[in-house]
């Protein structure tokens, strides 16, 4: 009797085992960026109930994204510093972008709310190397005149880890500042001249939360979130403009997607209305993958989110790529992803 019934339990236990859908059978690992990391989490969670793909996605920085998708660690790597070509034939890896974002400049100054302050490019790059210590420091004073700022410390806090974020705000710190670009430069981590590190788009953002007279730097969504205050920015057409989806899209417009590997640039842009930090982010996907079917089920986890995930890509702040440019996407994995036997893997 008791040998039937633990017959009956493990036929039982196979049976649920082959039910479509399950969790275990349709993981997909990926990790890096934590520039996009809200907007994947969201993607998560529906695209598991609509798909029964299950996404475990780890916020660890663009560089340890590079590195794991080298390494096939994961099933996927995500960076927003895009790699180079060179990099991206030697490892065998796909790069292809997902979402456009933006940084904002966030600031924790007493009196002091949610874009009120006005800020450009070249007084971001002296505070960060050091040039500019104090909030009443007259550049800023006759910027922003109509605020009344404190004699009080700027604490600028930085990405710690090896980070696309930072590509990004150094990017644009290079674009504004012929000295920040001599003497810093760019790249996923620098020698910063001033201020505190902390690990993360989160780490940044509680940090500038609980330190005051802080100053950092974030992906426009961990803003919004941590209802942070971020500030105005000057842009290349000379106009002050606030953080919104208007000025992002209007940046985007501008986006060259015709470059290789889809690494468009979109720092510092023409417009009076744009915002002048926009960057892509994007997806390092082996184009000779050890599971051909894990390696599917990413294409259409992301296929997904092309198809029904602009929605809430866009209520994250975040901007949806145009359609000719997903289409393009679709196309590059049906040519360079290729399973064991030599055939396409979608």
């Amino acid at each position: 009797m008791k040998r039937a019934f633990n017959m009956l339990a493990a036929a039982a236990m196979v049976s649920l085992a082959a039910l479509p859908g399950q969790a275990t059978a349709q993981q997909i690992t990926g990790a890096g960026a934590s520039f996009p990391n809200p907007i994947y989490q969201k993607w998560g969670e529906a695209a598991q109930k609509a798909t029964g793909i299950k996404l475990n996605y780890q916020s660890v920085g663009s560089g340890a994204g590079q590195t794991q998708a080298r390494n096939r660690t994961v099933d996927f790597g995500a960076t927003d510093a895009p790699m180079k070509a060179d990099a991206l034939a030697e490892h065998k890896l796909l790069q292809f972008p997902t979402v456009m974002g933006s940084l904002v400049a966030i600031v924790n100054v007493p009196g002091v709310t949610d874009n009120k302050m006005k800020l450009t490019g070249e007084l971001l790059a002296d505070i960060y190397m050091g040039k500019i210590t104090k909030w009443n420091d007259p550049k800023l004073v006759e910027l922003n005149r109509d605020l009344k700022l404190p004699n009080l410390a700027i604490a600028p806090v930085y990405r710690a880890d090896g980070s696309g974020t930072t590509y990004v705000w150094v990017s644009y710190l290079s674009a504004v500042s012929p000295e920040w670009k001599e003497k810093v430069g760019v790249g996923t981590s620098v020698k910063w001249p001033a201020g505190t590190g902390a690990r993360g788009n989160e780490g940044v953002s509680g940090t500038v939360r609980n330190t005051r007279g802080a100053i950092g730097y974030v992906e426009n969504a961990y803003a919004i979130q941590n209802k942070l205050v971020s500030t105005q920015l000057r842009n290349r057409a000379g106009a002050f403009v606030v953080p919104s989806t208007a000025s992002f899209i209007a940046a985007a417009e501008n986006a060259n997607w015709s470059v290789p590997n889809f690494a468009a640039d979109l720092v510092d842009q023409p417009g009076a209305k744009s915002w002048p930090i926009v960057s892509p982010t994007f997806i390092l996907l082996p184009t000779d993958p050890k599971d051909a079917t894990t390696s599917a089920n990413v294409m259409k986890f992301f296929d997904w989110a092309y198809n029904n995930g602009d929605k809430l890509a866009e209520e994250l702040e975040y901007i949806p790529l145009p359609k000719s440019v997903q289409d393009a996407v679709r196309a590059a994995w049906k040519a360079e992803v290729k399973g064991p036997d030599g055939k396409p893997v979608m």
